[in-house]
């Protein structure tokens, strides 16, 4: 640990270049399981192929520095290919050096692990309106099992492990169900005064995994900060095709919306941005309760 260490100081650009570059490579393992999973496909057989068919060769599948040599098409058809692959890559590594850059490495690899499930279950569920529940069932179990192993990724570890296993796992536990259960009774209430469903359960299951990573204040801050992410997008988006004579901007008004991908970024913005900022506002308010109480 020492020698890591003394190496970090004196190569201090090395490991966020290197959680960047190992980013963008999982990030290209993550556009084979948004595309496979949900095809009921295996994600490690075969390997990366065109489709056309024909095998990718390994010197054009390299994480978005092919995309632009190859500019956009595959080499042995010719065919284009989205530009969405070298994005979620580019994302994957974005998140990964900022998980590295903002937290310990114990904790910045578990954000690690939080941020690949939570692009691949945003992805699929823009894709088919659905959050497998490997990303979001399995989002809560992978982050209770790793709070208990890394503490840190909750509270302090000073003092005796063990306690502080127990401790992470708690808060842990607690973010599972204030999340889950906050965003099932918000859905719930607004699918009373919407007359329709307002949200789906893949969502409510999804906030419990955030919890489980974030507590229940990144759970409560994922809600609010998503909304705001969502309405922004919105209105972007109807900006952006006022040309169309406001035709899509009513369509989109009506039209389901998944809402998984705007829990992921405001979950993602309080886990790597905001997370001591929120987390001050919520003592604050904790200690100005206690005081009206007394």
């Amino acid at each position: 640990m020492d020698t890591l260490q003394y190496f970090d100081k004196d190569f201090p650009w090395l490991f966020p270049v290197f959680s960047f570059v190992f980013g963008a490579i999982v990030g290209s393992f993550l556009n084979v399981c948004i595309y496979r999973i949900p095809a009921g496909k295996s994600i490690i057989h075969p390997g990366s192929t065109c489709s056309c068919g024909k095998p990718i060769a390994w010197y054009d599948n390299i994480p978005i520095f092919s995309w632009f040599v190859l500019r956009g098409k595959a080499r042995c058809c010719g065919q284009p290919y989205s530009v969405r692959y070298p994005s979620i890559e580019f994302l994957t590594g974005l998140l990964f050096f900022a998980a590295w850059t903002a937290h310990p490495p114990a904790k910045a690899i578990c954000l690690m692990v939080f941020a690949s499930m939570l692009i691949c279950g945003s992805f699929i569920d823009l894709d088919h309106m659905e959050i497998p529940n490997r990303f979001s069932i399995g989002l809560a179990v992978v982050g209770v099992a790793l709070s208990t192993l890394v503490p840190s990724l909750h509270i302090s570890t000073e003092g005796p492990l063990v306690a502080a296993s127990i401790q992470s796992s708690f808060e842990s536990i607690l973010g599972v169900l204030v999340g889950s259960g906050l965003i099932l009774w918000i859905g719930l209430l607004a699918e009373v005064a919407l007359k329709k469903e307002a949200m789906g359960f893949g969502d409510v299951k999804l906030l419990g995994g955030v919890g489980a990573f974030l507590g229940w204040q990144g759970a409560i801050f994922s809600i609010f900060g998503g909304a705001v992410v969502g309405c922004l997008g919105v209105v972007t988006w109807m900006i952006f095709n006022r040309k169309k004579k406001g035709k899509d901007s009513e369509d989109l008004i009506g039209r389901q919306i998944p809402f998984g991908p705007m829990l992921s970024a405001g979950a993602l913005i309080y886990a790597l941005l905001l997370e001591s900022h929120v987390d001050k506002y919520f003592e604050d308010v904790s200690v100005i309760f206690q005081q009206t109480l007394r």
